[in-house]
């Protein structure tokens, strides 16, 4: 049954998404920017209330009062697909910063190029890293919300965290808030993998940090209180009834926080 589910969900995502674009189309390339983002944010809902009617998975994210008016940085853990999707409705005008060989790919990339993303060349990090803070800078005058995720790919919940440095020089040179988001997504959409777990996914946004900081106390800030977030909802879900399929790396760190006790960990 688990199996069957997980095969309709991932049918029915790509085939929402194909199905959508090619629908929605005339009216999205017609429409001015900032209007026509009713459409990928329709999608996204779309696409979380499958995940809910078909794989069993719901979603609770809390915290939405942390989101500053106006530009800032958002920062979530990258742990799956999911994350990707989900908080695109919370989001006014977002803008990601992502491969540029995603737009390349037809339709997809006409359809991010409309909303005036960031794509970058991940071959050259220097590179890369200056165009972003370039494009960037634009878009935080437009009031824009850049989304970055600190670790640059996806990783597996309660792996050792692996925080790049492109979000301190972010944070820096374009002077906004940074809002970081925890969630242990991964524990029900795998990445790489194609079974979807039934259950809850928690996800929070967490209090701005204020721009101005040092960079080395950013950094450690950002990691922290991220890392800390993203443990108590391990717990959570380790903790509650039916939990899903825990990696090594959930059951690695679930161990390291039981050896601290509830005081430390």
């Amino acid at each position: 049954m688990l199996f069957l589910r997980s095969l309709a969900f991932n049918l029915a995502f790509y085939a929402n998404l194909i199905v959508q674009m090619i629908f929605w189309m005339p009216i999205y390339f017609l429409l001015p920017r900032k209007r026509a983002w009713f459409i990928p944010k329709a999608w996204a809902a779309s696409s979380l209330w499958l995940h809910k009617v078909l794989a069993g998975t719901r979603v609770e994210i809390t915290g939405q009062e942390n989101l500053p008016d106006g530009p800032c940085i958002i920062a979530p853990k990258h742990q799956s697909l999911w994350d990707t999707i989900a908080f695109l409705p919370w989001i006014p005008d977002a803008v990601y910063i992502l491969k540029r060989e995603l737009m390349w790919i037809p339709l997809f990339g006409w359809y991010v190029a409309k909303m005036r993303m960031i794509p970058i060349d991940r071959g050259s990090r220097s590179k890369a890293l200056r165009q972003a803070v370039t494009i960037g800078r634009e878009r935080m005058k437009e009031g824009r919300q850049l989304i970055i995720y600190p670790e640059g790919t996806r990783r597996p919940p309660g792996a050792e965290p692996a925080y790049k440095y492109g979000i301190v020089e972010l944070y820096t040179q374009l002077q906004v808030p940074v809002v970081p988001i925890a969630h242990v997504a991964g524990l029900y959409w795998p990445r790489r993998k194609f079974m979807r777990y039934p259950g809850t996914i928690r996800a929070r946004f967490l209090p701005p940090i204020e721009p101005g900081l040092s960079r080395q106390e950013f950094q450690e800030r950002l990691i922290r209180e991220t890392e800390a977030a993203c443990d108590a909802l391990l717990v959570e879900a380790a903790k509650g009834p039916n939990p899903p399929p825990l990696p090594e790396t959930a059951r690695r760190r679930l161990a390291e926080l039981a050896q601290r006790g509830p005081a430390q960990g």
